[in-house]
């Protein structure tokens, strides 16, 4: 009887897995993984101008530098500072017994943080393209075709302190972030097309307006004074008078085109 209990059971346990099976968890997208709508074309290829890749020079500490940056408990990532402190000679005395001195490097964007990325794929109007077809008995078909050549300028959206630094580290930031070809600066070359074709019907006027996009950057930058200390044969960094300030700015997605089909 025991044996037909289980047995039962275990044919009952079969019966419900194949009814109602165990549900397997969605895979999860990573954080960071940005979809691009699919009114959103790449024209890398068919730009008429060659935009050049802003890639920001990738500075990487000297070992002497490294030793000094480990050192510091807030992190520094300005490559403009990380490059002075290479280009830095400190060698103090081995024999320099009690002597103490302190190096003002002066006042520095140390750091940003990345609190949101958020994109507009609509941030500017580029071109239109209209096909009259109101008089007309067949459906025709248009295509997205560049009338003048745009420029597309980023910017940071209030003032701050050195602007040149905080905008290379919000861009290499945004960059590792989002995964996409950003720049402050991105040209629509004229004449640029795209085989995407549109159809109007009979008796129908059509509109094909084309967008740039660009990510909306926000966050905080970190400020403080830098000086090298001195002691002895050691040597270590020294930050004073931390300030943080919030920022934002507008970073345009390079060769990339957003496009907005109508019929009237």
């Amino acid at each position: 009887m025991k044996i037909n209990r289980i047995a039962t059971v275990v044919l009952s346990a079969f019966l419900l897995s194949l009814f109602f099976p165990t549900a397997i968890p969605a895979e999860k997208k990573p954080e960071n993984d940005i979809e691009i709508p699919n009114h959103v074309l790449n024209i890398s290829k068919e730009n008429t101008y060659p935009n050049s890749t802003e890639d920001q020079e990738v500075i990487e500490p000297s070992e002497l530098t490294q030793e000094l940056l480990d050192g510091v408990s807030m992190p520094i990532e300005n490559p403009d500072l990380i490059k002075m402190l290479n280009e830095t000679t400190i060698k103090p005395s081995p024999i320099s017994i009690g002597y103490r001195g302190m190096i003002y490097l002066g006042r520095w964007a140390l750091n940003y943080n990345s609190e949101e990325s958020n994109i507009n794929w609509e941030y500017q109007q580029i071109n239109i393209n209209e096909l009259n077809n109101i008089g007309g008995d067949n459906t025709q078909n248009m295509n997205y075709i560049q009338q003048e050549q745009k420029e597309i300028k980023g910017a940071l959206t209030n003032k701050i302190a050195d602007p040149d630094d905080v905008k290379k580290m919000m861009l290499l930031k945004s960059k590792e972030k989002t995964k996409l070809p950003l720049s402050y600066n991105t040209i629509i070359g004229k004449n640029t097309k795209k085989d995407n074709s549109y159809a109007i019907p009979a008796k129908k006027y059509g509109t094909l307006q084309a967008y740039a996009s660009a990510v909306n950057e926000k966050g905080q930058v970190t400020f403080g004074e830098v000086y090298v200390q001195l002691k002895g044969s050691k040597k270590s960094i020294e930050i004073k008078n931390v300030t943080k300030q919030g920022i934002g700015a507008w970073i345009p997605i390079q060769d990339h085109v957003s496009y907005s089909f109508q019929i009237k």
